[in-house]
C-alpha cells in the first residue's frame, strides 16, 4: 500500500499571505447553530470577528449580543434598512433556506460580501438569484459547504485527483438522522415546506451530494431518485430519498438521506485499484476515521485535525483579503440546487432527468 494517510492534518493547503483585515462580520440568524457553532468559530479564527448579530426580535438579538459581547444587535428590519452597516464588511447568512434571498440581496445592495449557509436557497430559481445580486453587487459570495475547508476531506480529494487508488469510479455516501425516533420537535422550520424547500435532501443530502462533486471536480451530467413521502408531521415532505449521479467520465454517485432511518454517516470513493472510507465526515467537529483498501490491504487512522467551521471562515476571509478564488462560490451553490430540482423532478416521475 502506497497511500500514507496522515493521522493529523497540520497546514492549511490554501493558505497565503493576508494583509488587513479582520473581516468583520454580522451574523443573521440566531437559531442554535449561529450563537453555538458559528460565532465561536468566527472567535477562535485569524481573520474574523463578529461585530453584529440579527435576528427576527430585538430581545433576542440583544441577548445574544450580551451573551458574546458583539457591539450591535438589529433586527432583520434594522438589517434591511442599513443600520450600523458601517460596523461590518461581510454577512454570514444562518436563517431558513427560503429566506436567504432578501437577506443576501440587501448585503449585495450595501456592498457586503456573503458567506451563506448551505443549501444556498430553496430552489435552483432563487439559488440563481442570489447569484446575480452578488455579481450585480459586485461582491463574493461562497457557499458555506464545511467540507471544502474540512483538511481531511481536501486531502482525499488531491489522493484521489493524484490516482492513488486508480481511476476513481463511484462515489458513496450517505447523510441521516432520525428525528423522529429523538423527539424532535415536527414543527420545526426543517419540517415545512415554505421554509426549506424539501426534506431530509435539502437538510443532509446535500452533503454527500456537494462531495462527490468536490472530491471528483465534476459535475453530474443526470440523476435518477426515489423519494418516499412522510406520515404526518412531515407535511408532504420526503422522509427519505436516495439518487443515483452520472458524470461526465462514467463515475457514479450514489447517495442517500433521512428522516426516519437510522443515523448513518459516511463517504467513500471507489477507483480501479483501491478504495477510501471516510467515517462520520458531516458531523461537525466529529471524530473521523479514514479506511483506505487497497491490494488486499487495509489501513484504518483516526485522525486530528482543526475544527472545519474556523478553517471555512478563515477561508473565506482570505478570499475576499487576498486574490484566492473562493471555489463554492455561489454559482457552485446555484449548481446543488439545480442538482435538486432534478432530484425532486426524477423521484415524482420515477425516469431519469438530464441536467
Amino acid at each position: 500500500m502506497d497511500i500514507d494517510v496522515p493521522t493529523s492534518f497540520d497546514e492549511r493547503d490554501w493558505a497565503r499571505p493576508v494583509d488587513g483585515g479582520p473581516v468583520r462580520f454580522a451574523v443573521l440568524g440566531l437559531g442554535w447553530f449561529a450563537p453555538d457553532v458559528a460565532i465561536p468559530a468566527i472567535e477562535e479564527s485569524d481573520y474574523c470577528e463578529t461585530t453584529v448579530v440579527v435576528s427576527g426580535g430585538r430581545e433576542k438579538a440583544e441577548r445574544v449580543a450580551d451573551e458574546k459581547d458583539v457591539a450591535h444587535a438589529l433586527t432583520y428590519d434594522d438589517y434591511a434598512d442599513g443600520e450600523a452597516s458601517d460596523a461590518y464588511d461581510a454577512v454570514y447568512v444562518c436563517t431558513p433556506n427560503a429566506l436567504h434571498l432578501p437577506h443576501v440581496e440587501t448585503a449585495a445592495e450595501l456592498g457586503k460580501d456573503v458567506l451563506c449557509e448551505k443549501p444556498l436557497e430553496a430552489d435552483g430559481e432563487r439559488a440563481s438569484k442570489c447569484v446575480e445580486a452578488c455579481e450585480a453587487g459586485g461582491v463574493e459570495l461562497m457557499t458555506a459547504y464545511r467540507m471544502h475547508t474540512t483538511r481531511s476531506i481536501r486531502w482525499l480529494r488531491d489522493v484521489v485527483q493524484d490516482g492513488a487508488i486508480g481511476d476513481p469510479v463511484h462515489t458513496r455516501g450517505a447523510f441521516s438522522y432520525n428525528l423522529v425516533a429523538a423527539g424532535e420537535d415536527m414543527g420545526q422550520w426543517r419540517l415545512n415546506p415554505d421554509l426549506a424547500g424539501g426534506g431530509p435532501l435539502m437538510d443532509l443530502g446535500v452533503y454527500p451530494l456537494n462531495t462527490s462533486r468536490f472530491v471528483l471536480d465534476a459535475d453530474p451530467e443526470a440523476v435518477h431518485a426515489t423519494t418516499v413521502e412522510g406520515p404526518d408531521g412531515f407535511d408532504g415532505l420526503e422522509k427519505y430519498v436516495a439518487f443515483t449521479m452520472e458524470f461526465p467520465d462514467g463515475q457514479v454517485g450514489e447517495c442517500d438521506s433521512g428522516y426516519q432511518v437510522a443515523g448513518d454517516n459516511y463517504f467513500e470513493v471507489g477507483g480501479t485499484h483501491g478504495r477510501i472510507r471516510v467515517d462520520v465526515p458531516f458531523n461537525v467537529d466529529a471524530d473521523r476515521t479514514i479506511t483506505v483498501s487497497k491490494g488486499g490491504e487495509e489501513q484504518t487512522v483516526t485522525v486530528e485535525e482543526p475544527s472545519e467551521m474556523v478553517e471555512e471562515f478563515d477561508y473565506f476571509a482570505t478570499g475576499v483579503l487576498t486574490d484566492m478564488d473562493i471555489e463554492p462560490d455561489g454559482r457552485h451553490g446555484y449548481e446543488d440546487m439545480r442538482i435538486a430540482d432534478a432530484i425532486y423532478e426524477s423521484g415524482e416521475s420515477g425516469g431519469r432527468i438530464e441536467l
